[in-house]
């Protein structure tokens, strides 16, 4: 199935996905790679906000690219997600409400997007171009002194992304290959 999905995010609104789906999602994400991910920690351990509101809030892995005259934003491809995995649970038990990135997740994240509701979106690996398209605006609003891993709030139109993980516990790392291997059994001898 496809969904298409406007930020911020509930629980309600991503209950119907499942891992293989697609979504075309809309709205505000903000972006956040590992060192923005330390800091958001040592802001939370000395009991200060974070950056932009976490609840109901996606979050982009990634570190864009300088960006060309008359664009908004350079190349936008993802990042492999599991750097993250020390941070995420605390900030899906605070509310965030989609992450998105390329790769596998520990059974940590796993468990904490079953617990909160939440999801994790897969964005193309190697096409920045193509997630660049998506995005209509983009600033800088926390670490400017991180460069590319700044947060940035990024306005998004249509950003076509695939369910990884859905709140039911379902893993398209481990339902899409046993799929495929079912499938392969089902066209012998045919």
């Amino acid at each position: 199935m496809q969904y298409r999905l406007t930020t911020p995010l509930s629980k309600e609104a991503l209950a119907p996905l499942r891992a293989g789906d697609t979504v075309l999602l809309s709205g505000v994400v903000y972006t956040a790679r590992d060192a923005a991910h330390a800091r958001m920690e040592e802001l939370l351990e000395a009991g200060q906000p974070l950056p932009f509101a976490i609840r109901g809030a996606a979050v982009y892995y990634v570190g864009p690219t300088p960006e060309r005259p008359g664009c908004v934003i350079g190349a936008a491809g993802p990042t492999t997600a599991g750097r993250m995995d020390r941070y995420t649970p605390r900030l899906l038990d605070l509310g965030l409400a989609c992450m998105i990135g390329k790769g596998k997740r520990s059974e940590e994240v796993k468990a904490a997007v079953v617990r909160n509701g939440a999801v994790y979106l897969a964005a193309l690996g190697g096409a920045g171009a193509l997630m660049a398209a998506s995005i209509r605006s983009c600033e800088v609003i926390a670490w400017p002194d991180l460069g590319c891993e700044a947060v940035r709030r990024l306005t998004v139109k249509d950003m076509p992304l695939t369910v990884l993980l859905d709140a039911h516990g379902g893993d398209l790392y481990e339902s899409g290959p046993r799929a495929y291997i079912e499938s392969l059994g089902q066209g012998e001898g045919t």
